[in-house]
This record gives C-alpha cells, sequence and structure tokens, in this order.
C-alpha cells in the first residue's frame, strides 16, 4: 500500500498499522466531510476503532480528532465548509463563559461573614439536617458524607413528607441547612417555617435571594444563576453556584476544625 499524502506530512519514521493506513486514506479522500464529522461517525464510515483514529493522530503530531481538524482548518482557511469548526468552537466558548460568570459572580457575591457565622453555628450544633429535592440533592448528599466525615453527626433528607415531618421535631441544639436554586420548593419553605416556629437555627444555599427561603433562614449564602439555559424546557438549570458556596464552607469549616 503506498503511503497518503497524509502520512507523507507526517514522521516518516513512524509505522503505521494497516488499519491505521486504511484511515489515512479514508480521510485524504473524504477530507472535505471532516469538519461535520465527529469522532464516533468516522470510526463508522471509516470502520475502524475510535481508539484507532485516536492512535493514528497521535502519531501524526496531534492531541486528537478535534486538534485535527484545528489543523486542517488553518491549512484550509478559505474551503467554507472547514467555518463551521469555529462556529461550533463559538457555542463551547459561549458555554465555558457561561460557567465562569457563575463561578465568579458567585465568589465576588460570597461575604467572609457569612461563613464565618455559619462554620459558628455548624460547630455549636449537635447535629446536622439537611434538606434539599430533585439535582440538589447530589450537593446535599456530599455535604453531608463530609460533615460525617468530620465527625459531626449529619444527616439528609429528600422525601416531601418525610421533609415536612422532621422538621417539626428538630432539636434546639441542632441545625438545619437547607440547599435549594430556586429557594421556593414547597415542603422546603414549609420545613423553614416550622423551623422558625420551634427556634431552630437555619442556613440555606440558593440562587434567589428574595426566595422564601432567603427570608425565613437565619443566614443566607446567595449565588449568582445566569438566566440562560441550554434545557430551557426543563427545571435542569445548573447548580454550579450551589456547588462552589457548600464547597467553599466545607473547606472552610475544616480549616476551623483543624
Amino acid at each position: 500500500m503506498n503511503s497518503t499524502n497524509l502520512q507523507k506530512n507526517s514522521n516518516e519514521q513512524i509505522h503505521f498499522s494497516s488499519s491505521e493506513l486504511f484511515l489515512l486514506e479514508y480521510l485524504e479522500k473524504h477530507i472535505d466531510n471532516i469538519p461535520e464529522t465527529s469522532i464516533v461517525k468516522l470510526s463508522e464510515l471509516a470502520n475502524v476503532s475510535t481508539s484507532t483514529i485516536v492512535r493514528t493522530m497521535k502519531k501524526m503530531g496531534y492531541d486528537g480528532f478535534t486538534s485535527f481538524k484545528h489543523h486542517l482548518k488553518n491549512e484550509q482557511e478559505f474551503n467554507p465548509k472547514f467555518a463551521i469548526i469555529d462556529q461550533v468552537d463559538q457555542k463551547i466558548r459561549k458555554a465555558i463563559m457561561k460557567n465562569e460568570q457563575e463561578l465568579t459572580k458567585t465568589i465576588q457575591m460570597l461575604d467572609s461573614g457569612t461563613i464565618e457565622d455559619a462554620i459558628q453555628n455548624i460547630k455549636a450544633s449537635n447535629k446536622i439536617t439537611i434538606f434539599a429535592r430533585g439535582f440538589s440533592e447530589f450537593i446535599a448528599k456530599e455535604m453531608m458524607i463530609k460533615f460525617q466525615l468530620m465527625g459531626k453527626h449529619c444527616e439528609l433528607h429528600d422525601d416531601p413528607n418525610i421533609i415536612r415531618s422532621i422538621s417539626k421535631k428538630i432539636d434546639k441544639k441542632g441545625i438545619v441547612i437547607f440547599v435549594s436554586l430556586n429557594g421556593e420548593t414547597a415542603e422546603l419553605v414549609e420545613a423553614a417555617n416550622n423551623c422558625n416556629q420551634h427556634s431552630v437555627r437555619t442556613i440555606t444555599f440558593t440562587a434567589n435571594s428574595q426566595g422564601s427561603l432567603a427570608k425565613l433562614s437565619e443566614i443566607t449564602f446567595v449565588g449568582y444563576k445566569s438566566s440562560f439555559s441550554y434545557f430551557p424546557e426543563y427545571e435542569v438549570r445548573s447548580r454550579l453556584p450551589l456547588q462552589i458556596m457548600t464547597r467553599i464552607l466545607l473547606d472552610s469549616y475544616a480549616i476551623r476544625m483543624q
């Protein structure tokens, strides 16, 4: 099998297997289609594994298939078919910037005094009870495990009926932590009211400063939530602000306990 042009552009000392040579030939024959082809699709079209594609790219001096496509775009800057790579890159950069904005603004909104107050209240409590619903439960579970690892009695409840019931029986020496992005989940708001009636200390992590939970809680951490969502039809907005705030509190608590 003769060497392809793509192979000639690579290190001549590198040995390519038969499947890798076949891939190189396929790429050369279908070069205009590469910008719109994913690594999985290429695997199907060229009848080679994705690992063969990655291995071939690395032998040619690229980090991977995407790196190879960027190289082609630079070589063929006047080919309109390669403009799609820039379009995809812009969309990905937008997604990165969205997360960076939530991260940066949430950190800027944090107050060291609020963190210290929360630490002291948690430290003085005999038990931590965490209430959370939906996707916030994953963050709450991480909190529970880390508090337990630090020797703190902590439990998590995510069932609506149990939340309503437990919130009426919490000891005044305990503390309740609410994790809720919108701060309006009905059973959590009811639980916060129950805690207030029994003078139980409360901490809320939310992205809604005007929400019911924020107004009912003794200590409130408010993060920044972007108005844009990649899943507009579903209530699955990013919990990144909640993750940032809870992790900072956990890290700060760990430092104080050392």
